[in-house]
């Protein structure tokens, strides 16, 4: 079971998620998009959705931090393990609750609201539901995962962040993830679900953002010219004259 979980498993995810992003903008890109419900319900959503996906970054950068940095990096630079626990914790635990109210008002919302609710898919029904699970599951995780059940000391960053890195090299550390605890192992199994997921859920929208917009050329904004006292353009019509003032040529 652990080779499968934690060997095989992975890889499948990798599979699915590259290969469905790929089928996806082969065959459905009019479909690639969060399909905005802006429209029925605004008042919630411009709290919401910054709160979510302001706190979702927090807990990706996190993360990225926790299982790609190797703890003997930390030590070496003076970082023990009690001040990177310190610091993990309260900061992720900041993050997990903004994420988490993010999410229920989101969900909320969603449910309350007969239009939005009327246009909610089975698809978005599945992916709020792992979606939720995944975040709730990374709580209970930071709030109690430090402790194995016969009461020693856990360090995901010697289990779960060693099998992970390990995945990268096609060597999975399939011991090092057995040795995490249950709240941790759940979280990973949850994760790999929803990653699989994405290609095929409004997630996808993920992987479309508008990275393009810091490198455009800035756009010039400006106001419409003062149309002439003596010109016969009315106003409002969208012509403007051109030429000397005694032209009477006129352009749309």
């Amino acid at each position: 079971m652990d080779l499968l979980l934690w060997g095989v498993l992975p890889y499948l995810v990798l599979i699915a998620l590259v290969g469905g992003l790929i089928w996806r903008f082969r065959y459905d890109q009019f479909g690639w998009t969060s399909r905005s419900s802006q429209l029925y319900e605004s008042k919630i959503l411009k709290i919401a959705s910054p709160l979510f996906h302001f706190a979702l970054l927090a807990v990706f950068m996190g993360h990225v931090v926790g299982l790609l940095i190797p703890k003997a990096f930390t030590d070496w630079i003076g970082i023990d393990q009690h001040m990177y626990h310190f610091g993990a914790f309260y900061v992720g635990l900041l993050a997990g609750i903004a994420l988490v109210v993010g999410l229920t008002m989101l969900i909320v919302r969603r449910r309350s609201n007969a239009r939005i609710f009327q246009a909610t898919t089975v698809n978005d029904k599945v992916m709020y539901l792992v979606l939720a699970t995944a975040v709730g599951l990374g709580m209970v995780a930071t709030l109690t995962g430090d402790t194995t059940p016969t009461g020693e000391e856990h360090n995901y960053r010697e289990t779960v962040s060693v099998w992970f890195r390990s995945l990268f090299i096609f060597q999975p550390d399939t011991q090092a993830m057995a040795g995490a605890t249950w709240q941790f192992k759940w979280h990973v199994v949850i994760g790999l679900a929803l990653i699989a997921m994405i290609p095929f859920t409004r997630l996808v929208h993920a992987f479309a953002a508008p990275f393009h917009y810091l490198f455009r050329p800035y756009i010039v904004y400006r106001s419409r010219d003062r149309v002439p006292q003596h010109s016969a353009t009315v106003r409002g019509r969208g012509w403007d004259p051109i030429g000397t003032p005694d032209n009477k040529t006129h352009k749309k």
